[in-house]
């Protein structure tokens, strides 16, 4: 659910949609050239190495992830409103933020913020299972429904407050929060494993993105950059007014 650090204006958007060939919409084979594009153009060339990321990301169609007005622009490198004032995030966001993860193949990850969709089911294709928490009810099931329709069996989506976690799931070996949080949540690296890493949004005015690792003293920061996401909001937002 993030945004770049330049937006695209939605006068950009409609000159893109302009300029799209006739019955571009139409056929799964020009969606599939557009993800080629768009893993090669935006994601690879920017330096995402992970061969499981970028292979993950040209399997997923992420234009069924955005409204259906949106689909022809589903594959360029900016984030799309998706209803709720919410966004789905930039694709190289998204392959940055999951390779951060670290994740082997057995992994089970929880994911902050579910929104379409989308990064789960790009998490889908690398982690063993993803557990996936959106608080606003109708994203929540409206993911859902579509994750189940496409076969994603290996996520699992819930509609509640992601300060908390999901317990009864933990440990996980990797969590990945895709709204801004003006903090760490405090429980969730009691549910990151041994090793595991944390990839977060922080901040309100300027944000980074954090990324740690849980070592026996605690989480250790591996890197920071700087991003604009919408914010976390919930238990952690009223928290940090009290």
């Amino acid at each position: 659910m993030s945004r770049p650090l330049v937006p695209v204006a939605a006068a950009a958007v409609l000159v893109l949609l302009a300029a799209l060939p006739c019955g571009c919409s139409s056929g799964e084979q020009a969606y599939a050239r557009m993800r080629e594009r768009m893993v090669l153009n935006d994601i690879a060339a920017r330096g995402i190495s992970d061969r499981r990321v970028l292979e993950s990301m040209r399997r997923v169609p992420r234009h069924l992830f955005v409204p259906e007005h949106l689909r022809d622009v589903a594959y360029i490198d900016s984030p799309l409103p998706i209803g709720e004032d919410q966004t789905i995030s930039q694709p190289y966001i998204v392959a940055l933020m999951t390779e951060s993860l670290g994740l082997g193949d057995s992994a089970r990850v929880l994911e902050v913020g579910t929104g379409s969709g989308y990064q789960a089911a790009v998490l889908s294709g690398i982690a063993d299972s993803v557990f996936s928490i959106e608080i606003i009810p109708a994203l929540a099931a409206r993911a859902a429904a579509l994750l189940d329709s496409l076969g994603y069996d290996n996520v699992s989506v819930r509609c509640g407050d992601g300060y908390f976690g999901w317990p009864e799931k933990a440990p996980f070996d990797g969590i990945i929060v895709t709204a801004a949080a003006p903090g760490l949540p405090p429980l969730l690296e009691g549910q990151l494993a041994q090793g595991g890493r944390l990839v977060i949004p922080v901040g309100d005015g300027s944000q980074y993105l954090m990324t740690y690792v849980k070592t026996s003293s605690g989480l250790e920061l591996l890197s920071r950059l700087p991003v604009r996401f919408v914010p976390m909001t919930g238990r952690i937002r009223e928290e940090s007014e009290e």
